[in-house]
């Protein structure tokens, strides 16, 4: 799995005028699912979600988890991450997994997320999203598992 996270100011996912999430300060992250990823891997990505060192200690160091801060993660799937860009003018998705994994296994990632931390909000799975977000930093990495 895949997640892309930015540390966020305030992040929000919405649908058709219709909010699906909100956090204030935290981590907003797009995930992606490929061919393969199975539960564990879901566990190892919120993991790292939840202890990722990003957010500054008292010093300015980024020193402090998500889990230490006790921010919002916003949960975001985005499919297009799995693709392969390697060659040409348009990506692959030869590696991604089957819509009926992916979502399996994102619905997987909420529920674990929300048994682990608060607060956390999530996109639609196969939804067209807009996605609004306060940078902070800016601050972005790609995790993967």
């Amino acid at each position: 799995m895949i997640g892309l996270i930015q540390r966020v100011a305030r992040a929000e996912v919405s649908t058709e005028g219709r909010r699906l999430g909100s956090i204030g300060p935290g981590t907003l992250a797009l995930i992606g699912v490929r061919r393969g990823d199975d539960r564990a891997a879901a566990d190892r990505l919120l993991e790292r979600l939840l202890a990722y060192r990003i957010f500054a200690d008292a010093a300015g160091r980024m020193n402090r988890s998500l889990r230490e801060t006790g921010g919002g993660l916003l949960l975001v799937p985005q499919f297009t991450l799995a693709a392969d860009t390697h060659k040409g003018t348009r990506a692959g998705f030869s590696a991604a997994a089957s819509p009926e994994e992916a979502r399996a296994l994102f619905a997987y990632l909420v529920s674990a997320a929300q048994a682990r931390h608060s607060p956390v909000a999530c996109g639609e799975f196969g939804a067209h999203m807009q996605v609004e977000l306060v940078n902070d930093g800016p601050v972005t990495f790609w995790l993967e598992s």
